[in-house]
């Protein structure tokens, strides 16, 4: 069975006890990385000027203490293979879903089950909804 690695479960620390479940739950089928959770100003400024977010700091949920968002690949990371993203987020959604949580994934951002109408995809992209 997978488990996170030390970085891995040290960004996941900083994000709020909902995401975690749910991605303790995740890896248990599914080997996963945890990109990012919380972000400070600095960081979070510059995930915007590199075009990696749409929001600057404070409006990212990326940026409460704890975080309501997480960024997560699957592991091993290769950001040439969206497809692997997809089937990913198959596996958090249906999770969130069966422990009760409201989630959104940043390839979904208006939550119609469809990525056609969307246009940014940060593919790796979870936050709590409400």
């Amino acid at each position: 069975m997978p488990n996170f690695s030390a970085e891995s479960e040290a960004i996941l620390c900083t994000c709020d006890c909902r995401l975690v479940e749910i991605m303790r739950t995740v890896i248990q089928f599914f080997d996963i990385k945890v990109l990012h959770g919380y972000r400070d100003e600095v960081s979070q400024n510059k995930a915007y000027a590199s075009g990696n977010s749409k929001l600057k700091y404070p409006n990212s949920k990326h940026n409460t203490k704890p975080s309501l968002a997480i960024d997560i690949a699957p592991y091993p990371v290769n950001f040439n293979h969206p497809n692997d993203f997809i089937y990913l987020a198959g596996h958090v959604m249906m999770t969130a879903h069966l422990l009760g949580y409201n989630i959104r994934w940043g390839y979904d951002w208006n939550g119609n089950n469809s990525t056609a109408d969307e246009r940014f995809a940060d593919m790796g992209h979870f936050e709590i909804v409400g």
